[in-house]
């Protein structure tokens, strides 16, 4: 009965051959064994059709899961990082998830998990991350990986609030920030969500058909994005040298895109919503040692001046 458990919790529908071969029981036994969980409160249903079969689905209360050793460890793992950086925006009920499984660990774990967190340690980041509600992190990821449409209220960095319903793909991090991908059908093109301004979501019960995302994957995606968005103050540069020699020479992602012109010539764009975060990343680029000329707004040319007189005493 616990083998069918864990099977059911690790793929969405079962027919009830496929959980009789794989147990090497009766399918009588998996019906026996399935009103066993059922009378323990694990809310399994039976589906009918061409795609009936056993599905696990949410109940009014959480019924204890079973995890491997590997999986246990993975997600402790996972809390004491999310416990210790102050900017996931989920550190308290982290705290509190941690305390429950570490009490239940067995002894052979808990030597494991001291060993390797003994051994690890991270540097904090500097700048504050908006808290991300756990509950709206939960419905989007479970919309995502059943392919069902999500509503929401959608605050944009304008502070313009609108309510949107998606075909959710993915749910990726970004420099400590959660964000949504999915299709948007009103706009009839991807679009990304910055979570912690995603309010009130609702799983709608309707599927939606599989996309193929015009990436090769969720962040690749995110990254191309971010490169070719236009923000508050956005500044160009020719510089001297080939887009590969441009991004070698940079330590992490550039925001905004690196045009080639051949071996000795590219053109960076750098946009962001700070006149500050640009004046920074000009500089670097600068200190490639390649000529280069820069056409930039007010905000950010007053900035390098004062930085250039200051480097120059």
């Amino acid at each position: 009965m616990l083998r069918l458990l864990s099977l059911l919790q690790s793929r969405r529908v079962w027919s009830g051959n496929e959980l009789a071969e794989r147990l090497g029981v009766t399918e009588r036994t998996v019906r026996r064994d399935v009103d066993r969980l059922r009378a323990l409160d694990y809310p399994v249903v039976g589906l009918t059709g061409a795609t009936g079969g056993y599905r696990l689905t949410p109940g009014t209360n959480l019924p204890p899961l079973l995890l491997t050793d590997d999986e246990a460890v993975a997600v402790i793992v996972g809390l004491v990082g999310a416990t210790g950086d102050t900017l996931s925006g989920i550190e308290e009920s982290s705290v509190r998830a941690l305390a429950k499984i570490e009490q239940m660990l067995p002894n052979r774990l808990r030597s494991r998990l001291s060993a390797l967190t003994a051994a690890t340690t991270a540097v904090p980041r500097k700048h504050d991350t908006p808290p991300v509600d756990p509950a709206v992190l939960a419905t989007l990821a479970a919309c995502s990986r059943d392919r069902e449409n999500v509503s929401f209220d959608y605050r944009d960095r304008r502070g313009q609030e609108t309510t949107r319903r998606v075909e959710p793909h993915s749910l990726v991090t970004v420099h400590a920030l959660w964000y949504l991908l999915g299709y948007d059908p009103s706009r009839d093109d991807w679009r990304t969500f910055r979570v912690d301004r995603i309010r009130a979501p609702v799983r709608t019960h309707h599927r939606n058909p599989p996309r193929e995302l015009p990436a090769p994957d969720a962040a690749s995606y995110l990254t191309r994005s971010f490169a070719n968005a236009s923000y508050l103050y956005t500044a160009r540069m020719t510089v001297g040298l080939s887009a590969d020699a441009v991004r070698a020479g940079v330590f992490g992602p550039i925001p905004g895109e690196v045009d080639d012109h051949g071996p000795e010539c590219s053109t960076v764009r750098l946009s962001a919503d700070s006149p500050e975060l640009v004046t920074q990343y000009v500089a670097v680029i600068a200190a490639l040692g390649a000529e280069f000329t820069i056409d930039a707004p007010s905000e950010v040319t007053r900035r390098l001046h004062h930085l250039g007189r200051r480097l120059t005493r």
